[in-house]
């Protein structure tokens, strides 16, 4: 699918200003939506919205279609009369820039409880049908994924597999005993689900209304400690236990000796197959009503994967397996019809990845802190990009543009600066400059690079188990030049995009 020439920032929720510890769906959502608005962006690209688990990463959720309660606006909870004012009045002297998990998971959960506990007593029972209706609409993943939280909760936050053995397998009766035993908080969760979609939902209203579409996150692989491997065992490679027996990674290349051993259950491709990839369109399906479009990360293992056998302290002893291809994406789109993808076709690209994306034509990414180490002919340099592509100055895994600029290798910036014919004073926005005046459809520009941030605004280092995910901007630090200077170059490189979708032409200024 071809989109219209445009661009946007990339920001998680979580980054966003507040008193609460961490960025929510209240009022600074609706101010970085009149922002993009000002500046005349059209997209807004964030990260997997589901509820974290170990790490705090949103890429390892405990659920591929939930929402995460942790980005809930205790003051928009307020306004819906399900907290009142002395709840919120002494909120904890939080970090501003930095989102402190531990605290911010004790405080939220705490006020998360009451404002169910008011709903349960008769506060606002206006919202009640709505709830009913949310909670019937979504029985299909919100009942199991309610269980498997209220479980979690019981067992001390245990993965399910160290769980007893007959509600680790989900015995019928198990299931009967433990929903009854643990109705109130299944009803708590399923009830944080509809707070989460009711705010996220009238975000995402908020700014369609104004021509800001959302570009969403969908990792293809789901975490082992997640509500769809408890509820679908059949669908991934598991032992009678229970247990993994292949889990995902990379081969060794260049940058590691050793590989990525990721750690995620594989799927069996052959079970979705013969099932017409039921679970992939309901994913899709689902991702579909939250965001207007779909980065899908790790795009190449739907052509092949590397499988490690469970247990090995490397990725080093795996091998490729073929994946779906081309039988996925035909399956989605007889349900769904056309898909607004973007396919992540970093790594190591093959022909046959290549051909998957450009068959559904897929625009792919290209980031240009990659661009500078191989010269002229490096596919990430803009000259050689094709139009139906997305440029990055650089994405959640990368260093800032400033951050990378100053640890970059010398002939790395040596090169930048002769491409850029700049001084590299301003090297975050000569990058910006660069990603904008590309042929590439979209240009996404992290947040922190309008900021000029260095290093410590990086969102992850990857490989890195803990103390990622937690960079916050303040109020003071988005300001009304920023937006003029982005503006500029949306119309100097012609990325402006009419509410009616169509790219702009010369006669309509």
């Amino acid at each position: 699918m071809r989109f219209p020439r445009s661009s946007g920032l990339l920001l998680h929720p979580t980054s966003l200003p507040g008193r609460y510890g961490i960025g929510d769906l209240g009022a600074a959502a609706y101010r970085f939506v009149d922002f993009l608005v000002s500046a005349k962006q059209r997209l807004w690209q964030v990260l997997p919205l589901g509820p974290t688990g170990y790490g705090d990463s949103p890429y390892q959720c405990f659920s591929a279609f939930a929402g995460n309660p942790l980005l809930i606006s205790p003051d928009r909870l307020v306004e819906d009369g399900l907290l009142i004012k002395e709840d919120v009045h002494e909120a904890p002297n939080f970090p501003a820039h930095t989102v402190d998990y531990g605290e911010v998971i004790y405080y939220k959960r705490d006020l998360l409880n009451r404002a169910t506990q008011r709903f349960r007593s008769g506060a606002r029972q206006a919202l009640a049908a709505d709830f009913e209706a949310f909670s019937r609409e979504q029985a299909a993943w919100l009942e199991d994924f309610a269980l498997f939280m209220a479980l979690k909760d019981a067992h001390g936050g245990a993965m399910w597999s160290t769980w007893q053995p007959d509600i680790a397998r989900r015995k019928p009766e198990a299931l009967r005993a433990w929903r009854e035993k643990l109705a109130d908080s299944i009803f708590a969760h399923k009830f944080f689900q509809f707070l989460f979609f009711r705010q996220w939902l009238a975000v995402k209203r908020y700014a369609n209304e104004r021509g800001i579409q959302i570009v969403g996150d969908i990792p293809i692989f789901v975490a082992y400690d997640s509500a769809d491997v408890w509820a679908h065992p059949d669908l991934f490679f598991l032992d009678e236990d229970g247990r993994a027996t292949v889990v995902a990674g990379v081969p060794p290349d260049l940058f590691s000796a050793t590989g990525q051993l990721w750690g995620n259950p594989l799927y069996r491709w052959d079970v979705m197959h013969a099932r017409d990839y039921a679970w992939w369109i309901e994913r899709f399906r689902a991702m579909l009503t939250q965001v207007d479009l779909l980065r899908i990360d790790h795009f190449i293992g739907f052509t092949r994967y590397w499988a490690v056998p469970a247990g090995e302290p490397t990725a080093v002893k795996g091998r490729w397996q073929p994946g779906p291809g081309a039988a996925l994406f035909h399956a989605v789109e007889r349900a769904l019809g056309q898909l607004p993808i973007i396919a992540e076709d970093l790594g190591a690209i093959t022909p046959q990845v290549i051909a998957l994306r450009d068959q559904f034509e897929f625009p792919g990414m290209k980031v240009l802190q990659f661009a500078f180490s191989d010269g002229a002919a490096d596919p990430f340099l803009p000259h050689n990009y094709p139009r139906n592509c997305v440029v990055y100055t650089g994405t959640h895994d990368n260093d800032t543009s400033a951050g990378w600029f100053r640890s970059a290798q010398p002939h790395e910036r040596a090169f930048a600066l002769r491409y850029l014919g700049r001084s590299g004073d301003d090297f975050a926005w000569d990058f910006i400059r660069l990603a904008f005046s590309s042929v590439a459809d979209m240009a996404v520009v992290p947040l922190q690079d309008v900021f000029r941030l260095g290093s410590e605004a990086r969102m992850n280092f990857p490989g890195r188990p803990a103390g990622n995910w937690g960079w916050r901007f303040t109020p003071e630090m988005l300001n009304a030049a920023q937006g003029d200077r982005l503006r500029e170059l949306v119309e100097s490189y012609g990325r402006e995009t009419p509410q009616d979708g169509r790219p702009k032409t010369p006669d309509e200024g």
